[in-house]
């Protein structure tokens, strides 16, 4: 069995600014595992831009952005393994990977980085009935087609759901010829970023259907020949009597993002039924010592940015478990209430360090004229004021080193929303 200080599962790009951060912060024993044959993990597919406007200060496409983390790893010529799968994590710290030169090995490692990312709900976990025909994608799968290896899933088309894939594989498919003939939303409002819904339906005129379904899906000769949408009442459940058939060979699927969490299971990590990520004090530290987590298979963000600073910050406290772990003298939790879903990190470690704390949220409901109140025991400490919440657009507070000293002596951390006003 080799020995390594730390292992970073996933070459992405929340495991790239992990490695980069830990390299910085003085830790050189690093290697980074990954399954696909190159780095960059789905940055590599998503060829639009809009990236990179945070960390570098400029607009980039997914590849453009990949590839300068990239170069960091190359320039601080941290080891990374291409091609393995990981198939085990134990409590313990002992991880087993799988490739084509080695064959099956083992690492006894001091600190583990889970940065897995997440994968698209499929169609079974969501009920759709009709035809199992050709021509039913998830909203990646046909985005890897089209941008990777050049083919077209289908020429007219219908997607169900409104996440930032579904939008942004409209606007592609109807870059490509295709005619994209609706976004069908089972929500009242899009899960997707507001700039995708009018860059990349609005300027096409592509019409957005919410608190509608699809209901059948009808084939003819093995393949989609029209799905069949209705109207949802206020409990998501179909009105029969507003259906719509709409002709089309293809039906895209972006209903929702589930973090790649089966290792932190082997692990024995606690994980959070709202995000299904694991539960992480501030350091991004699991509920199993030495285990780290961060990026989409944390909690699912809308920008890789935020990965990138989410990550870079685990990766910096990686490496300082690794150097000196640091005394912790139990926890202060964070709740979310009052339309606030969740909070990450969900506990705050009792510690000497002062370092600021970013508090990243999502909303339940759409909310208009809000304040996001953080109370400790009670007590309000900070806030903010936003004209507008919603759910596909994820919140972030940061705390500075003076509150951070003065929750770290209290009981509870509350993140709460008060609508129409503050209080």
């Amino acid at each position: 069995m080799k020995n390594c200080d730390l292992v970073i599962i996933g070459g992405g790009p929340a495991g790239l600014a992990a490695a980069v951060a830990a390299f910085d912060e003085g830790l050189r024993d690093i290697i980074i595992l990954e399954r696909e044959p190159t780095l960059g993990g789905i940055l590599n597919q998503c060829i639009h831009n809009g990236f990179g406007l945070h960390t570098f200060k400029e607009e980039l496409t997914g590849p453009e952005y990949a590839a300068r983390f990239e170069k960091l790893v190359y320039d601080r010529k941290i080891n990374y393994k291409l091609g393995s799968t990981v198939i085990n994590v134990t409590p313990q710290k002992v991880v087993t990977y799988v490739n084509e030169q080695e064959g099956l090995s083992k690492i006894q490692a001091k600190a583990i980085i889970l940065t897995c990312g997440c994968r698209e709900r499929p169609r079974g976990a969501i009920n759709i009935p009709g035809a199992r025909a050709a021509g039913i994608f998830s909203a990646g799968t046909a985005q890897k087609l089209v941008n990777i290896q050049g083919l077209m899933p289908g020429k007219e088309v219908v997607i169900l759901g409104s996440g930032d894939i579904g939008l942004i594989m409209a606007r592609r498919m109807t870059f490509e010829g295709a005619h994209v003939k609706a976004v069908v939303e089972l929500m009242p409002y899009s899960s997707g970023l507001n700039r995708n819904i009018v860059q990349c339906l609005n300027d096409f005129n592509i019409p957005l259907k919410f608190s509608h379904t699809v209901v059948d899906i009808k084939a003819t000769n093995g393949r989609v020949s029209s799905v069949v949408i209705a109207q949802v009442n206020d409990k998501l459940q179909p009105i029969m009597d507003t259906t719509e058939e709409i002709s089309c060979d293809t039906l895209l699927l972006s209903v929702g993002l589930v973090p790649e969490n089966e290792l932190a299971g082997y692990a024995g990590i606690e994980i959070s039924p709202i995000t299904n990520g694991a539960i992480v004090d501030d350091r991004m530290m699991t509920s199993v010592e030495g285990i780290f987590e961060c990026g989409n298979v944390l909690h699912v963000h809308d920008l890789v940015d935020y990965v990138s600073e989410e990550s870079a910050h685990a990766g910096r406290c990686a490496a300082r478990y690794v150097t000196c772990s640091g005394k912790v003298n139990g926890y202060v939790p964070t709740v979310g209430t009052n339309g606030v879903r969740y909070v990450v990190p969900q506990k705050i470690a009792k510690s000497d360090s002062a370092e600021p704390i970013s508090l990243r949220m999502r909303v339940s409901n759409v909310f208009k004229n809000v304040e996001i109140a953080v109370l400790l025991d009670g007590e309000k400490i900070t806030s903010r004021k936003k004209q507008i919440v919603t759910p596909g657009e994820m919140e972030t507070i940061v705390l500075n080193g003076e509150l951070v000293q003065k929750v770290k002596k209290g009981q509870k951390l509350e993140v709460t929303l008060n609508v129409g006003g503050t209080k």
